[in-house]
């Protein structure tokens, strides 16, 4: 009856050692797979690892080791077969025990550490690649704003936690908003309050050379933040990068005040890019002519001439104004500005006034357009007063001086020239600018007036009487007066009597005895001298004048002191061939011949100089 027990122990334990050696060969085969995969189990700890029990494995051999019962051992012949049964599961057992024991993971063991099947280790890395973001790397990475403060802005870009960026970041994009994706990189793992610090410029920066010329290869538009201005233009932040805008590329239309433009955001297009000094170019121009130029082919398709467009003053020249007809220029020239005449068009035009003009010619391609704004108006000769005839006399300012003459304006519109010889009855002629000068107000009479021609001529001399009208009573012949020296001529001088009243004193009427061969000689500009009127022609408005009647001829006085064969006393002064030149006094200079030189005793002359 004992030995009913024995045999059931010993089959129970038998099956347990079986089972022990069956869990021992799964672990060894798990065993190698797990020496591979153990650094990917350390980097998974954090959510995969869980603690291994603290049990240590228990040697085989107490397990495997049968109690058998003295009554047992009485009765082994009865149970042979039991036995040798048993010796064979026990041969089994402490060979499972030798290779366990040989492939046992004693690292994973002390360290607590439950196995973790491979393909495990792999999803759960995979999770985390896919989820989270390596925040050691140097890598653009795409963050997305979460929460907005007064300063900050906070970008999630799934990490452990949130990252933070000052706004002043994001100057350039001031709609910036909670859900937009914004480029970061990681500035700061940890600051010195654990928070995560991004950067958002430093990100542009990294990309901003490969958008900047992927934006020009490709003629993309772009967007810039205008930061200020410089020398020649303006500075553009364009993904980060300082970007030069020229003062000529902002408009169609020159710029007067760049600063109106500071602090903006606006779309540009890069058309340059200096890859060794590392400058960008940018345009915003090139957008508007883009427009502008689709614009242009519509309006020029349309143009014809007499058509009145609007248009708005673009820049102001000397010349003339340019229009703006709304993506195509046109010139008026500043003739073409007022019936009136002017002196530059900023007397009446300013920039970026609009107003209505008139296409007056343009030439084949349309390129260059004439336009006008007088046109639009009447002109002011049609509407000159009928009754205005030669004769009258009219008021007017001087609007215009030339050599010949000066233009006065005696309503707006109607100009007269008054010639330089109708502004004084003086036949000695001046400029006129010795009479009047621009912006007088004169009185002149109307001379002649062509309507047809749209020509007046004016006199203003005609407003004072004429002072030949009176010349026989006033200047009769013989009478003496005394005279201005005005002008010179080869043959004589002009004398001025007074304004209007000149008179001629020829060159042989300067002197009794001198021989003059120039006026210059004895007279100078200016000169105050006595003359007599010698001839008089009212009608030819001549008057001849000597100087020399003025005093006796002193001839009738030497005639009879230098008589034939009287005797006297002179100077040689000069000796030639054919004789010399001797002097009496101041006034008689005589000749004497080669062959009256000689003296009785047979001597000749020579010179002797006055002591």
């Amino acid at each position: 009856m004992a030995k009913e027990p024995t045999d059931n122990s010993a089959a129970k334990e038998s099956a347990e050692a079986k089972q022990t050696a069956a869990k021992k060969t799964t672990t060894k085969e798990a065993a190698p797979k797990k020496e591979t995969s153990t650094p990917k189990a350390k980097k998974a700890a954090p959510k995969k690892v869980v603690k291994a029990k603290e049990e240590a494995p228990v040697p085989q051999e107490t397990a495997i080791e049968t109690p058998v019962s003295e009554a047992s051992v009485a009765d082994t012949t009865e149970d042979v077969a039991v036995k040798e049964d048993k010796k064979v599961s026990v041969e089994d057992t402490d060979a499972a025990q030798a290779e366990f024991l040989s492939s046992f993971n004693w690292h994973n063991y002390q360290e607590g550490i439950d196995l973790i099947e491979d393909k495990q280790l792999d999803e759960f890395e995979k999770l985390v690649k896919d989820n989270f973001v390596d925040t050691s790397d140097d890598d653009v990475i795409e963050g997305e704003v979460v929460y907005m403060t007064d300063r900050e802005a906070i970008i999630d870009i799934n990490a452990k936690s949130e990252g933070v960026i000052s706004l002043n970041e994001f100057r350039y994009n001031p709609d910036l908003k909670v859900g937009d994706k914004v480029e970061v990189i990681v500035d700061m793992r940890e600051d010195r309050t654990g928070q995560l610090v991004l950067s958002h410029r430093k990100a542009r920066v990294i990309k901003a050379w490969d958008r900047v010329n992927n934006a020009h290869d490709n003629g993309e538009i772009v967007s810039g933040f205008v930061k200020c201005r410089t020398k020649g233009g303006m500075i553009v932040d364009v993904f980060g990068i300082e970007a030069f805008l020229p003062g000529s590329q902002i408009d169609v239309k020159p710029i007067r005040d760049y600063d109106q433009y500071v602090n903006k955001t606006m779309e540009f297009k890069v058309v340059k890019i200096n890859h060794e000094f590392k400058n960008v170019v940018v345009s915003h121009k090139a957008l508007i002519e883009a427009d502008i130029e689709e614009q242009k082919k519509e309006i020029i398709g349309q143009l014809e001439k007499g058509q009145v467009l609007e248009g708005t003053v673009k820049n102001i020249t000397s010349y003339g104004v340019f229009i703006d007809l709304g993506g195509v220029d046109g010139l008026i020239h500043i003739t073409d500005l007022s019936w009136s005449r002017i002196n530059h068009p900023s007397e009446i035009l300013e920039l970026d006034q609009k107003l209505n003009v008139v296409i007056l010619d343009f030439d084949d391609n349309k390129s260059r357009i004439q336009l006008g704004l007088k046109q639009l108006s009447a002109h002011p000769w049609d509407q000159l007063a009928e009754g205005l005839k030669e004769g009258d006399k009219v008021k007017g300012k001087v609007v215009v001086i030339a050599d010949y003459g000066a233009f006065v304006e005696i309503e707006e519109g109607v100009e007269g020239l008054i010639h330089v010889s109708e502004m004084s009855w003086s036949t000695h002629l001046r400029s006129a600018q010795d009479f009047v000068k621009v912006g007088d107000e004169v009185e002149a009479v109307i001379l002649t007036l062509d309507r047809e021609s749209r020509k007046m001529s004016l006199g203003i001399k005609q407003i004072t009487p004429d002072p030949w009208t009176d010349i026989t009573s006033k200047y009769p012949i013989g009478s003496k007066h005394s005279g201005l020296v005005r002008n010179f001529t080869n043959f004589g001088v002009f004398i001025e009597l007074e304004e209007g009243i000149d008179g001629l004193v020829y060159i042989s009427d300067l002197s009794w005895t001198k021989k003059v061969k120039h006026p210059s000689e004895v007279l100078t500009l200016g000169d105050k001298i006595d003359v007599i009127v010698l001839e008089l022609d009212v009608e030819g408005r001549k008057l001849s004048l000597g100087h020399k009647q003025t005093t006796d001829n002193p001839w009738d006085k030497y005639e009879k002191e230098f008589a034939v064969d009287s005797s006297h006393t002179a100077t040689i002064t000069e000796i030639v061939d054919k004789g010399a030149t001797i002097h009496f006094n101041d006034d008689i200079v005589a000749f004497v011949p080669a062959r009256h030189l000689e003296k009785e005793d047979g001597n000749k002359l020579n010179i002797r100089r006055r002591s």
